[in-house]
C-alpha cells in the first residue's frame, strides 16, 4: 500500500501530505486550490517533494534525503484526468492496446479480453474518439490505465464535466473495478455522495494539508 510523508513547495504554495493507505479506496476531498491534483501528480511522478518519501508497497518512489526520484514511466500508477486523453487518430482497440506496448500481456494484472468484459467495452473497439461520448471515452481511458498493470490507480475528478446520467453510468463500473480487482485507488472528487456510493474511506485537504 501507499505510505508518504513530504513537503512540496512552488511559488507560494505549500503542500504537506502524511497518508499511510490503508483502505482499497482513498477518497480525497477538498475545495478548488487546496492541492488535491498537486497531491496525486507528486505520488505518480510529475512533481517532486523538497522532503520526505513516497514509497509504495515498500518500494520508494521519492525519498529527498538520499535525493532518489523515481521516474514516472517506472512508477507502475496508472492516473485517469478529469477528460479522457485518447490518440484521435487510433480506434477504440488501438488506444486500449497502446498501454501494452511497455507491457508483457501474458503477465498483466489484467488481460485485453478481461477489462473490455469488466467495462463493456466490446461494441465500441472499432470506433474513434470522436465518435464516443463522455462516459465512453472515460471507461476506455480507465480500461487503459488498467492495462498498463497498475499497483495503483489514481483519479482526478474522473466524473467531472459529465452530466448526471453519464455519471451513474461510470460509477458502477469503478465499483466493479474495486470488487473485481482489489486494485488501490486514489479518488479525488467535491463530490461526497460518489465517494459514499464507492464506500471509500475519506480524507479532506485544505490549505495544503490532509486531515
Amino acid at each position: 500500500m501507499l505510505r508518504c510523508n513530504f513537503n512540496f513547495q512552488y511559488a507560494d504554495f505549500q503542500l504537506h501530505a502524511q497518508i499511510d493507505m490503508q483502505a482499497q479506496l482513498l477518497g480525497i476531498m477538498g475545495a478548488s486550490g487546496s492541492g488535491k491534483s498537486t497531491f496525486l501528480k507528486n505520488i505518480v511522478g510529475l512533481l517532486q517533494p523538497q522532503d520526505g518519501f513516497i514509497a509504495l508497497n515498500e518500494q520508494l518512489l521519492d525519498d529527498a534525503q538520499s535525493k532518489l526520484h523515481v521516474p514516472m514511466h517506472q512508477r507502475r500508477i496508472g492516473l485517469i484526468f478529469q477528460k479522457a486523453c485518447l490518440f484521435p487518430h487510433l480506434n477504440v482497440m488501438q488506444n486500449l492496446r497502446y498501454a501494452l506496448r511497455f507491457q508483457n500481456e501474458a503477465l498483466g494484472r489484467f488481460s485485453f479480453d478481461e477489462v473490455v468484459d469488466l467495462l463493456q467495452l466490446k461494441a465500441l473497439l472499432k470506433r474513434r474518439s470522436h465518435q464516443l461520448s463522455g462516459g465512453e471515452a472515460q471507461r476506455v481511458s480507465i480500461g487503459r490505465a488498467l492495462l498498463s498493470s497498475p499497483d495503483l490507480l489514481l483519479l482526478d475528478e474522473p466524473l467531472t464535466g459529465l452530466d448526471s446520467q453519464l455519471k451513474e453510468q461510470i460509477l458502477p463500473f469503478l465499483k466493479d473495478i474495486k470488487a473485481h480487482t482489489q486494485l488501490p485507488m486514489i479518488y479525488v472528487t467535491h463530490h461526497l455522495e460518489e465517494l459514499r456510493y464507492l464506500d471509500a474511506q475519506v480524507m479532506y485537504m485544505a490549505n495544503g494539508k490532509i486531515t
